[in-house]
């Protein structure tokens, strides 16, 4: 069945989530995406390693569990990638 949900409501929803996520430190940019299904973290190659970018993967995902009310369940991705580019000329 469809759920009955206020536009200002999902947008505060939305908005919490981004907000818990942009809180840890090492966080660039957070969106939460999939009607709040889902929220993508990217974080900074520098000062996050993979086991720091998976423990903080589950702190975010906690922490939601504890401050929020929503139906079903969240995905919690973090991103961690370095990119280097060059130029020849």
């Amino acid at each position: 069945g469809a759920r009955r949900d206020t536009v200002e409501n999902y947008l505060k929803r939305l908005k919490e989530l981004e907000a818990i996520a942009a809180g840890f430190p090492g966080v660039e940019r957070s969106f939460a995406i999939q009607a709040g299904r889902e929220i993508r973290i990217f974080v900074n190659p520098i000062e996050i390693n993979d086991l720091e970018a998976k423990k903080l993967a589950r702190d975010i995902a906690n922490r939601i569990e504890k401050e929020l009310k929503y139906p079903g369940e969240i995905k919690v991705a973090v991103i961690r990638e370095s990119r280097v580019i060059e130029f020849a000329r």
